[in-house]
């Protein structure tokens, strides 16, 4: 029997699949069908703004890959989690909307040589076209789309406390992260708003898929992993997957779009015989294009802590178990107030240690002392954790295959602080995060400085070592299908996502990046996601 055939297929079902689905199905006309590997959707609680930190440590929507060992980590070997369900890394994150810098954009612009996309100002109606803003409409920012974005309607003491301290250090009070500016101190917007009677995530199944339901021209299988793309003849015609224990294929008319996230989209390239030659064969895999760039120019966020504790009751601590839980639950689903309709992180503040104008470090103030049982003995208690994510990492990591198994998951070396520079402002960031605990409104606030403690401070050695001991993934991998020029070797896809050496074969998710967003990077997923169908639908025609 042959295999059924549609316009488009897509492998993976993130949110630059959702948002591309949708704008093909509905803008362009097309027929797509999605492919993803997790559920259909997750838990209620999931649905929550607070619910998804009853997630962190499971693997219920997530995939755990533990990098291969870091030698400048003294060993470690951080795990980076993926998302696994229907809407990728919106149904599962923490839901802060953060598009990154104008200068990100341009700086794509200026790598990619003469062309006009992918600036900044191209971006920007991708960005405005999808949002539906509940505070903000004005150039930055759109009213009329299908994700809706809002201010947390709770805010807590403590996040109250950081706005005025980093204000009595100097920095500005940034009402719009995604404006005129970046820097400065503020209250992020967050991927959720009022759907009926309660404030609800805003993840891409619910804004781009749940309104397209119905639509026989758009059809999404789930629990259904991704083998291989089918390559005949040098073009690209379709997907060979499985799905409860039987392997099937799919057909592309068009075109097979790779929307897989960064580690597995790379590993599905090269399942595919897409990638670096030699590290094909080693595996026994047939190379149908050697693309040295598969896999290479790995990027990630990633954060160092600084926790104290306080003297009296603060924060979130303690707001998710027993009667407060119970309290808040109630005050949620009777009220829709309280603790459950904010994601707990609500403000951060950008800036760059050296002064400079343009920011290189994101500083997330999460209300709660949280640490990880590898790091220290202590108890999670009632305080504060600053956490400093270095925005544009100059380190790059890279992702390969095990195995020829697809079973098996991809080898990441995510590389954090392979390069003394990022290792620098990273230090420099813990020192100023240490200047806003000894800053009032905190100051008086603040019983003990937990880590990294005067003590390690004042050893060089010793605040290295704390750095490479703590260090962990902000979770925003990018790049490793990377966007390039024709005479960039490492390239992977053009300016147009078009992969080189095979026809008919795009990637359209976050893997493309050249360089790593300075900002949390769904929201540019998205804007990925609705760009990439711009570009289809003008080369098909439409």
């Amino acid at each position: 029997m042959p295999a059924k055939t549609y316009d488009f297929v897509i492998a993976g079902g993130g949110s630059a699949a959702c948002v591309a689905a949708m704008r093909l199905v509905r803008d362009f006309g097309f027929s797509v069908l999605i492919l993803e590997r997790g559920p259909a959707r997750t838990g209620p609680v999931m649905a929550m703004p607070a619910g998804y930190m009853k997630y962190l440590a499971r693997d219920t929507y997530l995939e755990m890959h533990k990098t291969v060992a870091q030698p400048q980590l003294g060993g470690r070997a951080p795990i980076v989690p993926v998302a696994r369900a229907l809407g990728g890394g919106s149904a599962v994150n923490a839901m802060v909307y953060m598009r990154g810098q104008k200068e990100d954009y341009d700086g794509w612009v200026a790598h990619l040589g003469n062309t006009s996309e992918w600036s900044y100002e191209d971006i920007l109606p991708h960005f405005t076209g999808i949002e539906a803003n509940r505070r903000l409409g004005d150039r930055y920012h759109g009213i009329s789309g299908n994700l809706r974005v809002s201010d947390p309607p709770h805010i807590c003491e403590t996040t109250e406390d950081f706005l005025l301290a980093a204000q009595a250090l100097g920095h500005a009070y940034n009402p719009d992260f995604n404006g005129a500016r970046q820097n400065g101190v503020g209250i992020m917007q967050h991927t959720f708003a009022r759907w009926g009677r309660y404030n609800r995530r805003s993840d891409a199944k619910r804004a781009f898929l749940d309104p397209l339901a119905g639509d026989a021209r758009l059809t999404i299988v789930t629990g259904a992993q991704v083998d291989r793309v089918l390559v005949e003849n040098g073009r690209a015609v379709g997907l060979a997957y499985r799905q409860g224990g039987e392997t099937r294929q799919v057909r592309a008319e068009r075109e097979v779009l790779v929307a897989a996230g960064t580690y597995n989209s790379a590993r599905l390239m090269m399942l595919s015989g897409l990638g670096p030659a030699d590290h094909l064969t080693e595996h026994g895999i047939g190379v149908v294009a050697d693309l040295p760039g598969v896999g290479q120019n790995l990027q990630d966020h990633h954060e160092v802590p600084v926790i104290a504790t306080t003297r009296e009751k603060s924060g979130y601590f303690g707001e998710d178990k027993g009667w407060p839980m119970l309290r808040n639950g109630l005050q949620y689903l009777l009220f829709n107030s309280g603790p459950v309709t904010t994601t707990g992180i609500e403000s951060c503040l950008f800036f760059d240690p050296d002064g400079g104008e343009r920011p290189t470090i994101q500083l997330y103030c999460a209300p709660i002392v949280y640490l990880d049982r590898d790091v220290s003995a202590a108890k999670p208690t009632w305080g504060v954790t600053f956490t400093s994510c270095l925005l544009r990492p100059r380190a790059r990591g890279s992702v390969t295959l095990r195995s020829a198994n697809p079973d098996d998951q991809p080898l990441v070396n995510c590389n954090f602080f392979g390069h003394p520079e990022d290792l620098r402002l990273t230090i420099a960031a813990v020192h100023h995060a240490r200047e806003l605990l000894a800053t009032e409104p905190f100051k008086s606030k603040i019983a003990e400085e937990l880590l990294p403690g005067a003590a390690t401070v004042a050893d060089p050695q010793a605040l290295t070592r704390y750095c490479g001991q703590t260090v962990k993934t902000n979770y925003h991998p990018v790049g490793t299908l990377r966007m390039g020029p024709q005479d960039d070797a490492m390239s992977v896809v053009d300016a147009r996502l078009r992969v080189r050496g095979v026809e008919n074969l795009r990637v359209i998710d976050c893997s493309i990046m050249p360089a790593i967003v300075s900002g949390n990077t769904n929201a540019p997923a998205m804007a990925i996601g609705s760009k990439a169908a711009s570009l289809i639908a003008a080369d098909h025609g439409r």
